[in-house]
């Protein structure tokens, strides 16, 4: 009888970033603001360091640094994109501390990023994080406002 009834489980994220949350539809791209990769927060980061917003897998590094892309062992696949247009740098001024296929634990640092040079370059600095497999969520909850890696900025019933 037992295993007729399975137990919800939440997934917590915290913030990736030093700074604030801000809506995906305030982000200046129709991609993330019409939440067509995915749902999720954006951020406005005060530095220029990226941390895990949950433990997960490194799945992808984009080549150009601007991306990463994590899977948690529930299964959601996270997309965090540093900035809007970034991809446009082509590398300059990010440095990646990860790798894919390795593991990492929420707040260990995945990134780092020239903050002043993203926005002399492109167009935004915001930090779009998305969950990009919809399907498997059932319930998302967020917890806007000012944030530190430490903070849980969503909850994710799956």
């Amino acid at each position: 009888m037992l295993g007729l009834f399975k137990r919800a489980k939440y997934v917590e994220f915290k913030a990736p970033v030093n700074g604030e949350t801000v809506d995906l539809i305030e982000v200046p791209d129709e991609v993330f603001a019409g939440k067509l990769v995915g749902d999720g927060l954006a951020f406005k980061p005060e530095e220029g360091v990226l941390f895990a917003p949950v433990s997960s897998e490194v799945v992808q590094v984009f080549p150009t640094k601007h991306a990463i892309g994590l899977r948690t062992k529930e299964g959601l696949e996270v997309l965090i994109h540093i900035g809007i247009d970034t991809v446009e740098m082509r590398g300059e001024g990010f440095t990646s501390y990860v790798h894919p296929k390795q593991w990492v634990k929420a707040g260990d640092k995945l990134m780092g990023f020239d903050l002043q040079l993203i926005a002399e370059k492109a167009k935004s600095t915001l930090i779009p994080v998305l969950i990009t497999n919809m399907d498997a969520v059932k319930y998302l909850k967020f917890y806007p406002g000012k944030v530190t890696p430490r903070t849980t900025v969503m909850k994710v019933k799956v």
